[in-house]
């Protein structure tokens, strides 16, 4: 088994007043040759988005881009005619493909929204943009792995168009699981939402990263309540970036 740890201090950091964002890997300013990706996950974004601030319209193509808001809510407007309201228990994604417009707004006057911008390559390009999003609330599970995305349109979760499983894991204090890979050559980075807990041989810590590859499973026990985003992808990049 290998693993990169990446501590929650290591993260690249932008503070634009309306935006505080922490980059797991390279993005805008932030660039770190030694942090570009973990195999298909091109950006692990954790953004706070100050009271009825946002990003206006911008472009978007040949990504598979998923937004989990961890409090609050986020509007969002595209060019594909969808405007919808993204909150804490949901998850949102958009198949930029040929090529989507859209924009990001908190309009809450009374608190800042915080959320997860995940950015996956997928599997080929210009695929027809795409839109969807869902609750995972209904479907928490308590000392066990929540799927919320997948490669498959009749999952549990949204699908996106790459061999990529989401789960969220919540466990209680010495509580744990193994978690088994879906996919033979996939890897897994494990980001710690909540709490601490030992993931392989590692102890994580709040917002900790880790990324695991080269085994077909491996364990995850919790030190104190911990609530931990676990974002399984292919190690390989596709044809096109190569």
């Amino acid at each position: 088994m290998k693993t990169v740890y990446h501590k929650a201090d290591s993260r690249g950091h932008a503070d634009h007043g309306w935006l505080n964002s922490y980059h797991t890997f390279s993005f805008a300013n932030y660039q770190n040759k030694d942090r570009m990706n973990f195999g298909v996950l091109r950006v692990l974004n954790d953004d706070t988005v100050s009271q009825g601030m946002g990003f206006g319209t911008h472009p978007h193509k040949d990504m598979e881009i998923i937004s989990i808001p961890l409090e609050g809510d986020l509007e969002h407007k595209d060019s594909m005619g969808t405007t919808a309201v993204i909150k804490k228990g949901e998850i949102q994604v958009m198949s930029a493909g040929t090529g989507v417009m859209h924009s990001e707004y908190n309009k809450n006057k009374d608190e800042a929204v915080k959320f997860l911008q995940i950015w996956v390559f997928p599997k080929e390009l210009n695929v027809e943009p795409r839109y969807d999003q869902k609750s995972i609330k209904e479907g928490e599970k308590i000392n066990g792995f929540q799927q919320i995305l997948s490669p498959n349109k009749n999952d549990d979760g949204v699908w996106i168009h790459q061999d990529a499983w989401f789960n969220l894991a919540n466990f209680k204090a010495g509580n744990g699981k193994n978690y088994m890979l879906n996919k033979k050559g996939n890897g897994v980075y494990a980001f710690v939402l909540k709490g601490s807990a030992k993931v392989g041989d590692r102890i994580l810590n709040e917002r900790d990263g880790l990324g695991i590859w080269d085994t077909q499973s491996f364990n995850i026990e919790a030190v104190d309540d911990a609530e931990i985003l676990l974002m399984e992808v292919p190690m390989e990049l596709p044809a096109y970036l190569k």
